[in-house]
């Protein structure tokens, strides 16, 4: 007997067949897809810290960069605009470190000197021990022994473990050429984010507004906001406190006064820590120079310092998050303490997007009580 295409219990049967397929042609796309994510995500893991770190260079730089890019000349070739920004931050970053490590380099060949010469000839006090504040017998009494005579300086430092010291040299070396080495491949990332901006950001919101809708296209763009407002409150008011104390530094005549700044400027994009960077500087003025310039870099350092993080910093950073600064401090020193450096930036940036969403749920309609 034929089959009749009319019978309703038979296209019922069909549509039903039809929308399990689909249905199983989802569950497996969807697994698929996971599985070649986790693929993806475990055969770039070593550049995963790169290129986070691309991104949030691109962030904090796009405003910059779209200002330029309009009245740049030069729209063919499209990749000269790019190029140039990323040579300027890859400058702008190298710039300190490199006077780090030129000082470092002579400082570490002045202590080779030194140890040479105290195992030749001895060394005697220096005119610094005179400034200590306590047990100045004590010690000098320990130097005249040890370190003035010549053989005994000889005995002393023939004690030290100088392979352990080339062996922490040598990590220190690996760790740097790896450092390095995803310092360039971010700088890579910041140039293509640069070069095709426009249309990653244009797919980003639109994944975003059909995976999440409208909610999941606002919270990305306060994340954004979130890492803009941390550059701005980490990095730049850290270079503020650097300048003006580095000058502090140089005007109370404590020596490597530039290497001081930069290293305060670093110290200062994390909170709390400068004032580790201005005790370390204090110390030095008070062995080195005089007690009234240590007691000038206390005061001085913890004015800026007391300004920086309970004005400027609030506003910059809890006005772009829309968070309280208690938040916002939780997210950086948690973020930190999790993902290391990159943390600074994520943990602000998570800690938005999770108040949003608890914002949003709370204000609903939808919200019974």
């Amino acid at each position: 007997m034929p089959l009749n295409n009319k019978d309703p219990d038979l296209n019922i049967t069909r549509q039903l067949s039809r929308a399990e397929q689909i249905h199983n042609q989802t569950i497996a796309q969807t697994c698929l897809t996971i599985i070649l994510f986790l693929f993806g995500l475990y055969t770039i893991r070593a550049f995963v810290p790169s290129l986070i770190w691309g991104i949030i260079f691109a962030i904090a730089c796009w405003p910059l960069y779209v200002k330029v890019k309009q009245i740049w000349p030069y729209k063919r070739p499209d990749f000269i605009l790019p190029l140039l920004f990323a040579l300027v931050i890859t400058l702008l970053f190298m710039f300190p470190f490199t006077i780090i490590a030129v000082e470092v380099t002579k400082d570490i060949q002045a202590s080779f000197e030194w140890i040479i010469h105290a195992s030749h000839e001895g060394v005697s006090p220096p005119q610094w021990l005179q400034n200590l504040p306590f047990a100045q017998d004590t010690i000098i009494s320990w130097w005249n022994q040890n370190l003035a005579d010549p053989q005994s300086a000889s005995n002393l430092l023939s004690n030290l473990h100088l392979s352990h010291g080339v062996y922490v040299t040598q990590q220190i070396g690996t760790q740097l050429f790896h450092r390095g080495l995803q310092f360039l491949f971010a700088i890579i990332t910041l140039f293509f984010l640069f070069k095709d901006g426009e249309s990653v950001v244009k797919q980003c919101l639109l994944g975003s507004r059909r995976l999440f809708g409208q909610q999941g296209e606002n919270i990305a763009k306060q994340m954004i906001a979130s890492v803009h407002g941390t550059v701005s409150g980490l990095v730049l008011v850290g270079l503020g406190q650097g300048v003006i104390l580095g000058f502090t530094y140089y005007f109370v005549g404590i020596p490597h006064a530039a290497l001081f700044g930069i290293m305060t400027a670093i110290a200062a994009m994390v909170p709390f820590c400068p004032l580790i960077a201005i005790a370390v500087v204090a110390i030095t003025a008070l062995l080195k120079v005089s007690s009234f310039a240590a007691i000038s870099v206390v005061v001085i350092g913890c004015i800026i310092v007391f300004i920086a993080d309970h004005f400027i910093r609030p506003a910059l950073i809890g006005g772009s998050t829309k968070l309280p600064f208690i938040w916002v401090l939780i997210g950086i020193l948690g973020g930190l303490e999790s993902w290391g450096m990159i943390g600074l930036f994520i943990g602000p940036a998570i800690m938005a997007a999770l108040m949003m969403l608890w914002y949003n749920w709370t204000t609903s309609k939808k919200t019974r009580l």
